[in-house]
């Protein structure tokens, strides 16, 4: 069994509206999902993707509005890194970021900058076997679009506290010190640690609160199994109908999920117009009423494109 490297990572925000703006409209990621945080209903959780949804590119986001700035620290994801083709690419993301009035940190290889809430993400150009993961969007062509996601950065105080978990139940590979690769037959990504920062962390808008590793769908129990055998404390398999979940914090502190590949996205909506209504699980249906009126109206992000 191998892991097929990250599925989705989840993080927090506090302003839906400038949130799905950002994603959409400037980073060129698809709305492909607009649905509710399954723990708590009256919060939204937000799905981007590439144009199909697949796993592998797929950053999502609860809503609390008006939740106050968080700050990453030790046990959680600092940046997040996607990747693009190459320095053209760069090229391409430093002007149309600074147009935005974002003014990333450029290196060979590598843009850095903060979302509108400080959730830290990097552009990176990465040789890869992968199918790139691209979304449509008129502004931006296929060649220097982001292409899904690359890894994960996390600050740890012992990283060797989680080794085991990882190298030895959930088969990370070593790459380096306190780096792991993540590769399963259909695609990988990369797991690294840094030293944690002296100050707390802080759970809030523009921080992550989980990253998802994707698994085959009739492989997830044996994973869950697994992740107990090893101390855990997974929970129990959740079906949340787009994808079945276990959770569990590995050692460093960093809450990790395990989400199956399927059954996907389009289990209940044309393909062709993914996250343009409010969708509901099938058993939380009958809450729509009540669900509604409290969540912040946001428009369909692709209702005034003109397609080239």
């Amino acid at each position: 069994m191998k892991l097929e490297g990250i599925h989705h990572i989840t993080c927090i925000t506090g302003d839906a509206p400038r949130n799905l703006d950002f994603y959409t409209r400037v980073l060129g990621l698809r709305l492909v999902k607009k649905t509710v945080n399954q723990d708590d209903p009256t919060v939204y959780h937000l799905f981007y993707a590439d144009e199909q949804g697949n796993p592998g590119s797929d950053l999502t986001f609860f809503e609390y509005p008006g939740a106050d700035p968080g700050r990453a620290g030790g046990g959680m994801v600092h940046r997040i890194t996607f990747r693009v083709k190459n320095e053209d690419a760069i090229t391409f993301w430093e002007k149309r970021l600074a147009a935005e009035e974002i003014y990333p940190v450029r290196a060979p290889g590598s843009l850095i900058f903060d979302d509108p809430e400080g959730l830290n993400l990097e552009l990176a150009v990465v040789e890869t076997q992968d199918e790139p993961l691209i979304a449509e969007h008129p502004e931006i062509p296929h060649y220097w679009a982001i292409e899904g996601f690359d890894s994960v950065r996390a600050y740890a105080y012992d990283p060797d506290k989680s080794r085991a978990l990882l190298e030895q139940a959930l088969d990370f590979q070593p790459r380096a010190d306190a780096e792991w690769e993540v590769r399963g037959d259909e695609r990988g990504s990369f797991y690294r640690y840094d030293p944690a920062p002296a100050w707390a962390a802080r759970p809030g808008a523009g921080t992550v609160h989980h990253v998802a590793w994707a698994t085959q769908m009739d492989e997830h129990e044996a994973w869950r199994e697994r992740v107990a055998e090893a101390g855990a404390h997974p929970t129990p398999v959740i079906d949340r109908f787009w994808f079945r979940s276990v959770y569990f914090r590995e050692p460093s502190g960093v809450l990790f999920e395990l989400a199956t590949i399927g059954p996907g996205f389009a289990t209940d909506e044309d393909p062709e117009h993914l996250g343009e209504q409010l969708v509901l699980p099938p058993n939380f249906e009958h809450l729509r009423s009540r669900i509604e009126p409290v969540l912040t109206p946001l428009p369909n992000p692709r209702e005034t494109w003109t397609r080239k």
